[in-house]
């Protein structure tokens, strides 16, 4: 296929996944709000970005602005600050990637952007596999289209979350790794290192990777100015936080932080009870990725396959999926939060993709086809949840688990109920370690005998292309 058509290959796939995930935007998340939780805290934000260039919602509260998107009245987030401003304790870079839309077209407009920005991330996933994973073009669209059009994907697609943004810078430095870091790479490395923090303190750590995988890859000469850069960044940041919300990060300006803004991942973290969530963020009954996409259950075999390839990319990507899940794991306050399932993973879940989709084209036409009909039952659920939510029946962030979709109330009854456990909540905890665990084992087994069978590179195109991709 010539690099034009699979430029339109990847335009129609961008077009595709934005148009079918905003369907998504009058779903309620909750019955009293056409938006919850941290959502019109972001718009708020946006809009006063929009008409009075500043970061201050007091004038927007004061007037209720928020009523368009949030009935009722907006449970308070913001502490006064001296000069009587309210700043809202998020980190600002996705109110000004939604800015414009937001003053606009309204609400609407603003999560319309951030179905444009999933379109986009879906066709990145499909040409990094294809650029940087040797994928067949099918497989990687077939791969990227099944994720992007169900849960958790197509759902933060249209909730004003940062997690779409996040995860396309992500992907973005992720590509420029791999492609020889000349000064566009460069370019785009630096933009994904300094914009991750700006949408979330949480994601500093899979921005540290990418600081680090780039350093490590990038010429000597380079070094030392790449370092620099990234210096001079984490210092603007730490002194933007303590002008803009008094204090190292945006939770300062939080009113609900008693304990002080590091509270915000707990007062009495117990990292033995959060591990259970190392399987959990996948298997949970309710808030488990995998009973919304089952092909997630496929990670932990991706995983172990990724690992025996020993090579480069495949470290980077191992290395940005790990660090993810262990936020999620062991920094994010909860699993079971006032959000739609898997928001905490939704940044690392277009690696994952990538992954997937690497091991899949390298299996059989029939093992082919059973990760596909898997992959449709996440495409129906995303269906089920749209006609239900724009309908009315449910919403998407309180009662998403009362959707009447088949396949979903299925699957829950062999997965473990966390959120009220019981004794066979944990012989179902057991059991899903156990098939975790042997897949992973049977991923290393399938990549360490493929390396061996596999043949030396031959030709001078492939001699090329391992300078890069290994």
């Amino acid at each position: 296929m010539s690099a034009r058509m699979q430029l339109l290959v990847y335009g129609g796939l961008a077009l595709v996944v934005a148009v079918i995930s905003a369907f998504g935007i009058d779903a309620r998340a909750t019955y009293g709000a056409q938006t919850t939780a941290d959502e019109p805290q972001y718009l708020l934000t946006a809009l006063s970005l929009w008409e009075d260039g500043n970061l201050d919602i007091s004038d927007e509260i004061e007037d209720e602005r928020y009523r368009q998107f949030h009935e009722v009245l907006l449970p308070q987030q913001t502490e006064a600050m001296a000069d009587g401003s309210r700043i809202s304790p998020h980190d600002p870079l996705l109110p000004v990637l939604i800015a414009v839309p937001m003053g606009i077209w309204g609400w609407a407009g603003a999560k319309a952007a951030l179905a444009l920005m999933a379109g986009a991330l879906a066709a990145l996933v499909a040409w990094i596999a294809v650029n940087r994973f040797r994928v067949s073009v099918g497989t990687a669209v077939m791969v990227s289209g099944l994720f992007a059009l169900s849960p958790p994907m197509a759902i933060y697609a249209t909730q004003v979350y940062p997690e779409i943004p996040a995860a396309l810078l992500l992907l973005a430095g992720f590509a420029s790794l791999l492609g020889g870091l000349d000064r566009r790479g460069r370019l785009v490395l630096v933009v994904s290192v300094v914009g991750l923090p700006w949408l979330a303190v949480k994601y500093v750590p899979l921005a540290a990777v990418l600081a680090i995988a780039g350093l490590i890859r990038m010429k000597r000469s380079h070094r030392w100015q790449m370092l620099g850069v990234f210096a001079f960044a984490g210092v603007a940041y730490l002194l933007g936080h303590q002008l803009i919300y008094g204090g190292f990060t945006a939770y300062a300006s939080g009113d609900h932080f008693v304990g002080g803004e590091f509270t915000a991942v707990g007062t009495q973290v117990d990292l033995w009870g959060r591990s259970t969530r190392l399987i959990g963020l996948i298997v949970d009954q309710g808030f488990g990725i995998g009973a919304w996409q089952p092909a997630y259950l496929l990670l932990p075999l991706a995983a172990g396959w990724a690992l025996s390839r020993r090579q480069f990319r495949f470290n980077v990507a191992l290395s940005l999926l790990g660090v993810g899940w262990l936020v999620a794991t062991f920094v994010a306050l909860t699993m079971h939060g006032w959000w739609f399932p898997g928001r905490q993973l939704v940044v690392v879940l277009a690696v994952a993709a990538v992954l997937l989709a690497a091991l899949v084209d390298r299996a059989r036409v029939a093992a082919r086809s059973l990760f596909a009909m898997a992959g449709l039952i996440g495409v129906v659920a995303f269906a089920f949840l749209v006609v239900e939510g724009v309908g009315g029946q449910l919403t998407w962030v309180v009662d998403f688990g009362s959707t009447a979709n088949p396949f979903y109330r299925l699957i829950t009854h062999a997965l473990p109920d966390y959120m009220t456990p019981t004794a066979a909540t944990w012989i179902l905890h057991g059991f899903w370690v156990l098939i975790a665990l042997a897949l992973a084992w049977a991923g290393w087994r399938l990549g360490s005998a493929r390396r061996l069978a596999l043949p030396p590179p031959g030709t001078a195109y492939e001699t090329q292309r391992e300078r890069v991709l290994t």
